[in-house]
């Protein structure tokens, strides 16, 4: 028996952004993104591929005030589409960690769909931007998705030169990560993946 796609829709608007995202977990790494910063959309849409995760995501912030709420809100809400997607989270393995290259750098993910907050990045990144996206920023997008998913997620970059390659090295790590993290537990079933009996 096929199991049905697991999706979550998100329509978020504040007085600083207005987004519509969704997300099926079952996908095939289509994309749809736009966000008014053209790195983030790459960082986005290879997410979207490496993950195998279909992403519909359309977000018009302030940018004429700043990046952040943008990047930020993204984040919130694509944790938040990964939440739903889930549901009570049965079945699924819960956690999943990736090591990628990105030629010269090494970037480490590792996420655990707890039901708790926590994120801990270190990009090592030391300029202000990496084509049009304020660098400072990608700790706070995986932040916001932290808080939306209601996930542990720790990003570092090991060692590299390009910039650019680490903060791609940590996005593709995530995304292969996460899906390792929202696949289906064929050992353990529908069993919830924790002895507290809450996710």
């Amino acid at each position: 028996m096929t199991k049905s796609k697991r999706t979550g829709t998100v329509d978020r608007k504040t007085a600083e952004t207005e987004i519509h995202l969704r997300l099926t977990i079952e996908g095939a790494g289509r994309y749809a993104v736009s966000t008014g910063i053209r790195f983030f959309d790459h960082m986005l849409e290879l997410f979207a591929r490496h993950g195998a995760f279909d992403l519909d995501l359309t977000c018009k912030g302030d940018l004429d005030v700043d990046q952040h709420h943008t990047v930020e809100d993204v984040g919130i809400a694509l944790g938040e589409a990964v939440d739903k997607a889930l549901g009570d989270k049965r079945g699924i393995l819960r956690a999943g960690y990736f090591l990628m290259t990105m030629d010269e750098t090494l970037g480490l993910a590792a996420i655990d769909l707890s039901g708790r907050s926590a994120c801990v990045v270190d990009t090592k990144v030391r300029t202000r931007l990496v084509g049009d996206l304020q660098t400072e920023l990608v700790e706070d997008f995986f932040e916001g998705f932290s808080r939306g998913a209601r996930a542990n997620v720790h990003l570092k970059t090991m060692y590299g030169r390009s910039n650019h390659h680490k903060i791609e090295a940590l996005f593709k790590a995530f995304a292969r990560a996460l899906r390792v993290a929202c696949s289906r537990d064929e050992q353990l079933g529908e069993m919830l993946p924790s002895t507290k009996g809450l996710l």
